[in-house]
């Protein structure tokens, strides 16, 4: 199985059941976080994070392994609907993953910090 092409599937899904492509807030819990704003998607992308980081320090005590990739599963796929929103989709974020490789990560970091400098965003 292609996991880009998973995650473009999945994606496409979610990309559906937007409100304004047709989506029910009634009948999809996709359309339900959607219709209630950000605040819903960016709370679940911090709760699942929390429970993924919790999962993970759990399998040093004994934890089922898979509760971690259940929890990671979770937390992709709330970033995913946050990227929907906001008019993004895995692929930019591939892309840019992409860019990166190659770059150490401490490089990677300064010369994000010099571009920010040099743009005036800081």
């Amino acid at each position: 199985m292609n996991t880009i092409d998973s995650l473009m599937r999945l994606a496409a899904v979610i990309e559906s059941r937007k409100p304004a492509n047709g989506g029910d807030p009634a009948s999809s819990y996709v359309a339900r976080l959607l219709h209630k704003g950000p605040d819903a998607f960016l709370k679940k992308i911090g709760e699942e994070a929390t429970e993924t980081v919790m999962a993970a320090k759990d399998l040093s005590h004994g934890s089922e392994p898979q509760h971690l990739v259940n929890e990671m599963a979770d937390l992709w796929f709330h970033c995913m609907v946050a990227l929907a929103h906001y008019g993004f989709s895995p692929q930019d974020v591939i892309n840019e993953l992409s860019r990166r490789e190659g770059l150490g990560g401490l490089e990677e970091k300064a010369l994000r910090k010099a571009l920010q400098r040099e743009s005036g965003e800081d």
